[in-house]
């Protein structure tokens, strides 16, 4: 007859056997949860989704390349065209963020660039493509991107012989809508003066509402 102390012996054994059975029918979870916050750890948790890869983000094409629309004959058209799209754009820089971030600052680069392939004003996208080479676009601030565009248009103005703007009163030409927030504020300029024959046109720092040379204010151009 089997003793009571060899049944239980036999009986941890089965006990220990099938535990084993079920251990490598069944692997137990590496997963946990903290008792405190009551979040789960591990497998299928909140350490699971830090390993699972993000999904591409698929990148817009077509911001380089040349110009898309044909020439556009109807001066009238191209007259009225050219007036809203000034309009726009200065608009656009006049609200733009004072502190852009990256991604911010990108899509105001890339605006201009695709402005420039698609304006319906074929020969005028084309000008407006050569201006961009020679001078990049500035988005490091809201002053930076109206003040460089207050430049280009006035570098076309100065090919069509119309008068220039005065970049330092790009808001009272252009209402940007921003009510209390005065934008002439967001516009600094410094006194000091180059010599004229250093002056640089895209220079963001100069005071263009006075004169070079005398210091007098200049009468604000129109368009």
């Amino acid at each position: 007859m089997i003793s009571r102390f060899a049944k239980s012996f036999f009986a941890i054994i089965l006990a220990m056997l099938l535990l084993t059975l079920i251990a490598i029918v069944h692997p137990p979870s590496r997963a946990y949860m903290d008792p405190i916050t009551g979040q789960l750890f591990g497998e299928g948790g909140v350490e699971g989704m830090l390993h699972q890869q993000i999904p591409n983000i698929p990148v817009v094409g077509g911001v380089e390349g040349g110009v898309i629309m044909s020439k556009l004959g109807n001066e009238t058209a191209k007259a009225a065209l050219g007036r809203a799209t000034w309009k726009l754009l200065h608009t656009t820089t006049l609200r733009f963020p004072e502190h852009p971030t990256a991604d911010e600052r990108d899509a105001l680069n890339s605006y201009f660039f695709l402005t420039s392939r698609l304006y319906p004003c074929g020969e005028c996208a084309a000008e407006f493509q050569q201006l961009l080479k020679k001078f990049p676009p500035q988005t490091s601030s809201r002053r930076a991107a109206a003040l460089w565009l207050c430049s280009v248009h006035n570098e076309v103005n100065k090919r069509l012989k119309k008068p220039e703007f005065d970049c330092a009163n790009l808001d009272a030409e252009y209402d940007c809508g921003c009510g209390d927030e005065a934008t002439s504020k967001n516009l600094p300029m410094t006194t000091a003066r180059p010599p004229p024959s250093q002056i640089d046109p895209m220079d963001l720092e100069r005071d263009t509402s006075k004169d070079d040379i005398t210091g007098v204010g200049l009468i604000k151009g129109g368009r």
